[in-house]
């Protein structure tokens, strides 16, 4: 059973039905608030906090001095940590906003195209480079000081337009991890995934959740296939790499310990595996990390 997710919280927002969005503008010394998720879309601009440490699903990384993300998955879990950060003087503009922004089909008109695809693609998380930041930033410095909320609302979608012109994007977790469903997932399929999410530590075989779904396995691979675009395996060969890199980087298990706690069997196929999916050993991924290698 993967323990872990006793950890994440579901954030209830301050955004109610009658806001278009909520915005938090503030300075901090330290980054305390823990690993979450909820089910409002979210832009967060940080400053001044070279050396934090970016958790978006199984994306770990360490950013730069200017840092601005984007995330739609409403079950995302992402926290920012404090890692090797020393600034006493933070500065982070949180917006969050609910797809509703958009009423009824007024996101697929021409004119919100990009906006829509950017906001698709933000189900893994996106990072933005330097030029958007530099591009929207003197909207974004003062949209919390707007006293007309109307022209609030004009600014804040101009800043999304703008991001969505950009092509220098860097999406962030798997689609395995942000729990990206195709429109035409089944409630099987559904309970498939969250069943491989809580369990991933654990041998799973495809006669267990064949079972479990009134289904041979046979016609649930090809089930599963057909829906989701992947096979079984290979999903659960992706939750479970993407966690074994949390504990890459947040813990000093040994590698041997993370393979088989992450449900792997076999030391030398974990080290296979993660190498073919990362372009790097488990040992180099760990070493790379701790170099702190800015990203921005």
């Amino acid at each position: 059973m993967n323990a872990n997710t006793n950890h994440i919280i579901k954030e209830i927002t301050p955004l109610s039905d009658k806001d278009c969005f909520y915005i938090a503008d503030r300075r901090k010394t330290e980054f305390t608030y823990p690993l979450h998720s909820h089910d409002e879309y979210e832009l967060n601009y940080v400053e001044n906090a070279a050396g934090v440490k970016r958790i978006v699903g199984d994306s770990v990384e360490i950013i730069g001095n200017y840092d601005l993300t984007l995330i739609s998955g409403e079950d995302l879990e992402h926290v920012w940590e404090q890692y090797n950060c020393k600034s006493n003087n933070i500065r982070e503009i949180t917006i969050q906003f609910s797809s509703n922004l958009f009423f009824g089909n007024f996101i697929h008109k021409n004119q919100f195209d990009s906006i829509r695809r950017m906001l698709e693609k933000a189900k893994k998380g996106i990072s933005f480079p330097m030029e958007a930041i530099m591009k929207i930033f003197p909207m974004l410095d003062t949209l919390s000081s707007e006293k007309e909320g109307f022209y609030s609302v004009i600014k804040f979608l101009s800043i999304l337009y703008e991001l969505s012109l950009i092509e220098n994007i860097q999406t962030l977790a798997s689609s395995s991890f942000a729990k990206i469903d195709d429109s035409t997932d089944s409630r099987r399929v559904r309970k498939i995934y969250e069943y491989i999410n809580k369990n991933y530590s654990d041998q799973i075989t495809l006669n267990e959740l064949a079972n479990m779904i009134g289904m041979t396995p046979v016609a649930l691979s090809r089930f599963f296939k057909l829906r989701s675009g992947r096979t079984i395996s290979d999903y659960i060969i992706d939750i479970r790499l993407g966690n074994a890199t949390r504990l890459l980087v947040n813990t000093t298990n040994s590698i041997s310990e993370i393979c088989y706690e992450c449900g792997f069997n076999n030391l030398s196929n974990f080290n296979r595996i993660f190498k073919r999916k990362k372009n790097c050993s488990p040992t180099e991924f760990r070493e790379n990390f701790r170099k702190t290698k800015n990203i921005v």
